[in-house]
């Protein structure tokens, strides 16, 4: 079964009251827009954005590095639907899933469950039960009567349909018509609809106030790292932590620039991902890494956790040495550490201690650093 997805993403979604559309807006450290992206990239065979040109770029970065397509959508959704639809058609699928960019919290179980549903019926969505007293109001809020919750549903998206079926249906409709999601152009064409579990992880984004909401939704499993490194005192006039070049009477002994603190930090990392260390990425023994700066390190580390889905969210580093004296760099290692993996000053730790005298540290032999980093991965 050939399979493809169009995500709508054309809307302005003004009422999230940001200056960009909440497609956009960062999610837990991505955009909305890259969530739905990722969760249908890999599991359904074509995917496709229908985006509003104005945001092409933002689109694009959205969608780097994923099997993505971007097409122009229209006025309407009923029109962003059409041209997404009509898209596909060169190389028709036998089923589509539409999904709203600002529906996030897909899931691969959603998905399959949809695809299974789609072999005994044209058309299919998640759903979830409607559990609170249901009022009517006026123009004013007030409250004028009941409505009855049950034989009630809460649809939620990715609807799903054979290809054929959903696109005459959307072409038999006149111009102007209007829908309220797609399973009623479905109906409307007189398509059996199936309906599969829902799930809360799949509310819509439409106020300031859901961010909030849908990031403890969607909160995954603390993991945390540790990290450890030394090395000895050499010729030279200066040292480099966390990316901060301090001048001192001694160098360090290093392949690369012998940053102990970002070294101890890049294992922490690796090690909340279970991606081994920070040699079996950068071997000792490849004259690459000779001399080279350990931002590439630790940037490389932060890309891993993102590529896995998850997000750094605090680390924490000791420098272990006599001399030379780190209160003075403190805030600027702070700085480096937090731009380099894209985390607010107030994630970033940075301490350092002796040994009073005692150790290689203590004699002045060298210096060492400890790490940990905690890292929010998907569940």
């Amino acid at each position: 079964m050939k399979t493809a997805a169009l995500v709508m993403a054309a809307g302005r979604g003004e009422r999230a009251g940001a200056e960009s559309p909440k497609q956009y807006r960062a999610l837990i450290g991505r955009p909305v827009l890259r969530w739905s992206l990722a969760a249908l990239a890999g599991r359904i065979d074509r995917v496709v954005a229908v985006i509003d040109p104005e945001w092409r770029a933002a689109a694009g970065a959205a969608a780097e590095g994923l099997a993505v397509e971007l097409v122009a959508g229209g006025d309407t959704r009923t029109a962003s639907v059409r041209a997404g639809l009509e898209a596909l058609a060169a190389d028709a699928p036998d089923v589509v899933l539409i999904h709203d960019a600002a529906r996030p919290g897909l899931t691969g179980t959603t998905i399959a469950a949809l695809l299974a549903a789609l072999e005994g019926a044209p058309a299919a969505a998640p759903a979830l039960r409607v559990d609170d007293a249901l009022k009517r109001v006026d123009g004013q809020g007030a409250v004028v009567g009941e409505a009855q919750r049950d034989g009630v549903r809460r649809v939620q998206t990715p609807q799903a349909f054979r290809y054929a079926a959903i696109k005459a249906a959307y072409e038999a409709l006149p111009e102007d018509a209007t829908y309220e999601d797609d399973l009623a152009v479905a109906r409307a064409a007189g398509h059996a609809i199936a309906l599969v579990p829902g799930d809360l992880k799949l509310m819509k984004l439409t106020h300031a106030e859901d961010f909030a909401i849908m990031e403890q939704l969607m909160a995954g499993v603390a993991c945390v790292g540790s990290g450890f490194d030394a090395h000895r005192f050499g010729p030279g006039d200066h040292v480099t932590l966390c990316g901060v070049k301090i001048a001192h009477t001694k160098g360090v002994v290093g392949h690369s620039d012998a940053d102990v603190g970002w070294h101890a930090l890049t294992d922490a990392i690796l090690g909340a991902i279970g991606a081994g260390d920070i040699g079996a990425h950068f071997p000792p023994s490849d004259a690459r890494w000779k001399g080279a700066a350990s931002e590439i390190f630790l940037a490389h580390a932060r890309d891993l956790v993102s590529e896995a889905g998850g997000r750094i969210v605090h680390v924490d580093l000791t420098l272990v040495c006599e001399a030379p004296k780190i209160a003075p760099h403190r805030e600027a290692m702070r700085a480096k550490t937090a731009e380099v993996l894209g985390l607010p000053m107030a994630r970033v730790s940075v301490k350092a201690t002796t040994t009073e005298k005692m150790g290689f540290a203590g004699r002045e032999e060298g210096l060492a650093a400890q790490a940990v980093a905690t890292v929010e991965m998907p569940r």
